[in-house]
């Protein structure tokens, strides 16, 4: 066939795939929507073992001309749950904003399940370090919260985005700067929601010590299975512009848990790689994609997961998260011990390290 032949025949073929389309409901439109375009950019189906053409065929019949908008969303929801993304998001406008998500409840919020819980966990960490010699929490911008002992430092890092460049770098330079003379640096990135990539290699430029490989990543852009664009890498690099005091490569001691998600998945993974740090806490949670965003005909509105992001030496961490050097995992009964066993940990790693008897994981 020639070329000409070709794209003939490929028209008809397209305005009969959207003559049909036309012919079908809004609800069958809306499913139909949904179905293809997680068919053509959803990245992690092998992954997750979910057969989507298999769920295609259970919950496709389900929908008809007379289905109501609660029924559809239920269906909808029950065709996504196996996949078990935390960057899968179904929002329905017309049924007051319900939304979904198929996300497994991390260990952690099954440990401290309420709001209440988790603000008294977030004062024992500050309790915990007072009683180590740290004063009073700062704060450096919106991201991130500082302190400091004689001999060490204590970041939090509260997510990845909400702050532009020029004032994250202030920020930044405050909170490092604040820190001439330390032995070794504690940061936290518990409870870290994620942001964007561009927030976590702007604050990786502080610690990284020399030019080194971040990440690499590829993109879903097709029904088939090897439908990717070619691996992008993006490199780390020391920050050139930063304020007195700015920068530290000394010992890091990064704490971790599986409520560490998406773009704080992403700094673990950076952070993993550099020879002077030790992740101390419990693996992340896994979900490094950006999101991608989509509208159905109806106004719903819906996310996925269509990257693959691969470390260094291009291994993939999706559905594991970064695993740490150190396992210590916070428990409820931590409340009752007046003790956040991590920051006890770190400091204990830090002051081997410092004092030069401490062993080097890496």
């Amino acid at each position: 066939m020639n070329k000409r032949s070709f794209l003939s025949s490929f028209a008809l073929i397209a305005s009969g795939i959207s003559a049909a389309f036309g012919q079908l409901s809004e609800p069958e439109k809306n499913f139909e929507e949904l179905w293809n375009t997680f068919h053509q950019r959803y990245a992690f189906f092998d992954l997750k073992g979910v057969d989507w053409k298999a769920q295609y065929e259970i919950y496709r019949p389900k929908v008809t001309k007379d289905t109501s908008d609660a029924e559809l969303f239920k269906i909808m929801c029950e065709m996504l749950g196996p996949l078990k993304d935390g960057h899968i998001n179904l929002k329905a406008k017309s049924l007051n904003k319900k939304a979904f998500n198929p996300e497994e409840t991390p260990r952690f919020f099954k440990e401290f399940d309420s709001r209440k819980l988790e603000k008294q966990y977030g004062e024992l960490i500050k309790k915990t370090l007072r009683a180590k010699g740290f004063g009073e929490q700062a704060e450096a911008t919106d991201l991130l919260a500082y302190s400091r002992s004689k001999d060490f430092g204590y970041l939090l890092i509260t997510e990845f985005e909400g702050v532009k460049a020029k004032k994250l770098k202030a920020g930044l330079d405050k909170a490092l700067g604040s820190m001439n003379g330390i032995k070794g640096l504690i940061v936290d990135i518990r409870l870290n929601p994620g942001g964007t990539d561009q927030c976590v290699y702007q604050i990786m430029s502080r610690f990284v010590d020399k030019k080194r490989v971040g990440h690499h990543r590829k993109t879903k852009q097709g029904p088939g299975e090897d439908d990717f664009s070619e691996v992008k890498t993006r490199h780390m690099l020391p920050a050139t512009k930063a304020g007195p005091n700015g920068t530290f490569t000394g010992p890091i001691a990064l704490l971790t848990h599986d409520a560490s998600f998406s773009g704080a998945d992403v700094f673990a993974m950076l952070m993993a790689d550099l020879p002077h740090v030790t992740i101390i806490g419990e693996p992340t949670n896994g979900i490094f994609s950006n999101m991608l965003e989509r509208k159905l005909p109806n106004g719903w509105k819906y996310t996925l997961s269509h990257q693959v992001y691969y470390s260094a030496d291009m291994i993939c961490y999706e559905g594991k998260g970064i695993p740490v050097d150190i396992e210590v995992k916070n428990m409820r009964s931590d409340l009752q011990n007046g003790v956040d066993p991590l920051i006890h940990k770190a400091l204990e790693v830090l002051v081997g390290q410092s004092s030069g008897h401490g062993v080097r994981l890496k």
